[in-house]
């Protein structure tokens, strides 16, 4: 069985390192870096060589900038002779764009299923899709994971008064992904939040 490598992204480092220090690795030594015409440029910094490589890349942020980061991420360790790559993306880029909803509208969560197969990569990791059949643009396999149940946990756990609380949902679509027997919803905390940020 070949050995498992992380590598990080720049979009989220932090989170990169949570992981590998989960399951007991070392990040893999990369270097991304930027041209002067703004082109990016990632350098692997070791052999990875019939290794499992799962290459942690956020779509947050500045996310043309981190998907065309990941792409490169993902060829470099294929042309390097990598028996596996894994592209684990929690927040996935475009996901919004999932249908042609208007004329002359383009599906671009499509287009980066087909980048994301074309650059090499074998697997992907990704959390909450914007909707399900987001998984059915790739010809890989895809494993969507739910963050409802950490959600839950850390509600119990920090809201004091949960079991009063009711579910909000920004549109109909997230109405059909409340929380049974939680009246809270994330949209609520950034309500809040932000209100709370603006009153400081």
């Amino acid at each position: 069985m070949p050995n498992i490598k992380i590598f990080s992204g720049s979009s989220h480092p932090d989170l990169s390192q949570k992981i590998a220090d989960r399951l007991g690795l070392e990040l893999g030594k990369v270097v991304t870096k930027k041209f002067s015409n703004q082109e990016t440029c990632v350098e692997i910094g070791e052999s990875v060589r019939g290794e499992d490589v799962y290459i942690v890349q956020s779509g947050c942020g500045e996310i043309n900038d981190n998907l065309m980061e990941l792409l490169i991420m993902i060829n470099a360790c294929k042309i390097a002779s990598a028996s596996r790559v894994t592209a684990v993306i929690p927040c996935f880029p475009y996901a919004r764009q999932d249908k042609k909803d208007k004329s002359r509208a383009p599906i671009s969560a499509k287009l980066v299923a087909n980048m994301l197969s074309v650059s090499g990569a074998d697997h992907i990791i990704t959390m909450d899709l914007h909707a399900s059949q987001i998984q059915g643009f790739f010809d890989i396999p895809v494993d969507n994971l739910y963050a409802e149940p950490a959600v839950l946990k850390w509600i119990k756990e920090n809201i004091a008064e949960w079991k009063n609380c009711i579910i909000v949902s920004p549109d109909a679509g997230g109405a059909k992904r409340y929380l049974p027997n939680v009246f809270v919803c994330l949209f609520l905390f950034r309500i809040i939040r932000n209100k709370d940020t603006s009153s400081v």
